[in-house]
């Protein structure tokens, strides 16, 4: 028995987001979705660098050890570039994206998982979710503080605790072997799809659309349906038997990229007529009709003096710097301060002799007194949306306790 792939991806920028920071990548070896974060300016490069790294492992099956060391390699080597690219462009720190993988390994697949993307198994018609979600919420359901309901509509279920992300610091990522079947349906999708549509709608779809691109178009225009306030990314994968498929149908070949990766990527969503259509339609270039004539700007841009370009230069890197440093004094993060867990304004890092973060207040919660994931995390810095977040989380580290 020689098991395949027929596979569907479908990536919508959602009816609120201007442009879409998910990417998804399918192929007969790989399933893969990354849901970017960092701003209009980092998350969409963040997914597109996951997808770059990790689309080399479409290739023959490997073994399943081999995948498993060839998943964590591609994700340490997509570390590695996020990092190198936060460094070389202060603008974009903090990005960051989630990562969950399928490598197919004969009868078996490999799974690597960090964030809340999701994978999902329809297997003999029960639906289960595989993969567990790296938010503040799950670790609040995990500890028995929140229910698995509450949880579904809790406000603070967009923030994560792990993500591959811009610190330099080694990133736990979960690992594992999963043994599958014909006639197993997977499904990976970013928190766009997951967050908006119930499990029994999303368990119901799965069943009842047989083909993976027409369940995948289903699931998502079931998210624009709802609102869809985030980009929406799916992919559907069936496990067939290839020596059984009729007429020798084996599995789809052909690769698929959507997102921010696809060379379509600033596509409008197929929410046709909703906000997002109307909002691309307004995005969209005037018509060259309407523009000023090219040849009276390069009038005016020959009448400047050449001894006024050294000043506009120098005046746009002094914006730009100004500009950086004002918008990082608006962030906060809960990071380590001798030892202690702390709560910071800014970014982690400096850029020269300017240090772009400052404490606001070290807590009594000891490093010591966490636990090894807790450790981990605080050191590796958790970004937060405002100060309020950072207190919330450092109370339920206190709670911990």
């Amino acid at each position: 028995m020689f098991l395949g792939i027929n596979f569907a991806a479908r990536s919508d920028v959602g009816l609120v987001r201007a442009n879409n920071q998910d990417s998804a990548f399918a192929g007969p070896h790989l399933l893969l979705v990354a849901d970017g974060m960092g701003g209009a300016a980092g998350g969409d490069i963040a997914s597109s660098i996951v997808i770059g790294r990790l689309a080399e492992l479409d290739a023959e099956s490997l073994g399943p050890d081999e995948a498993l060391d060839e998943l964590k390699d591609a994700i340490a080597d997509a570390h590695a570039e996020i990092v190198q690219r936060a460094k070389n462009d202060p603008e974009l720190s903090g990005l960051g994206t989630t990562v969950t993988a399928l490598l197919r390994s004969g009868s078996s697949l490999a799974m690597a998982h960090i964030g809340d993307s999701r994978a999902y198994l329809l297997r003999d018609g029960e639906f289960d979710q595989v993969t567990t979600d790296h938010s503040f919420v799950q670790h609040l359901v995990d500890t028995g503080r929140l229910s698995v309901a509450d949880a579904e509509n809790h406000p603070k279920r967009s923030m994560l605790l792990r993500v591959l992300g811009d610190i330099d610091a080694d990133v736990p990522v979960d690992i594992s072997v999963r043994e599958t079947r014909p006639g197993d349906r997977w499904m990976l999708c970013s928190d766009g799809l997951s967050g908006v549509v119930s499990r029994d709608t999303m368990h119901r779809t799965m069943l009842e659309v047989e083909h993976p691109a027409d369940c995948a178009d289903a699931l998502v225009g079931l998210a624009l349906a709802a609102g869809a306030p985030d980009n929406v990314t799916c992919i559907i994968g069936d496990i067939v038997d290839i020596d059984a498929s009729p007429d020798g149908v084996g599995p789809a070949t052909a690769s698929q990229i959507v997102g921010s990766a696809a060379r379509d990527r600033n596509r409008p969503s197929q929410g046709g007529q909703g906000a997002a259509g109307k909002a691309a339609k307004l995005s969209e270039r005037a018509d060259p009709e309407d523009d000023e004539e090219p040849s009276s700007w390069a009038t005016r841009w020959q009448m400047l003096r050449p001894w006024m370009l050294p000043t506009i230069a120098l005046l746009a890197v002094i914006a730009a710097a100004w500009g950086g440093y004002a918008w990082s004094q608006t962030q906060y993060y809960v990071g380590e301060n001798d030892g202690q867990v702390a709560i910071y304004r800014g970014i982690p890092g400096e850029v020269g002799p300017l240090n772009l973060h400052t404490v606001v207040t070290d807590t009594t919660v000891s490093l010591e007194d966490l636990a090894p994931f807790e450790r981990d995390r605080i050191v590796s810095t958790i970004r937060v949306d405002s100060v309020a977040d950072a207190y919330e989380v450092v109370g339920t580290l206190e709670a911990d306790q």
